[in-house]
């Protein structure tokens, strides 16, 4: 009878673990949207502006601006991790 109650009981998620994981998605997502920002300054860097550097900053300031608005709308976001409906 006390092995049951044991595997009933039911643990809550420590705060800890919530913000590992938010600050996990927020990383990561930041990560991808600088480096697709990057990619995508380089490419018009080359093709439309004779190889100069403003175009590859410009893309990555889009990709950290849109990567951090992200992370602060996850982290003031009262539930959980959001999830994305594909």
């Amino acid at each position: 009878m006390s092995e049951q109650k044991i595997e009933e009981q039911v643990t809550a998620t420590p705060s800890s673990a919530i913000l590992d994981n938010r600050w996990d998605v927020v990383l990561s997502n930041t990560v991808l949207k600088t480096s697709i920002g990057f990619a995508g300054g380089v490419i018009a860097s080359v093709l439309f502006f004779k190889r100069r550097a403003f175009p590859v900053w410009i893309g990555i300031g889009f990709g950290l601006g849109r990567g951090y608005s992200e992370g602060d709308a996850i982290f003031r976001s009262s539930a959980g991790l959001r999830s994305v409906k594909i």
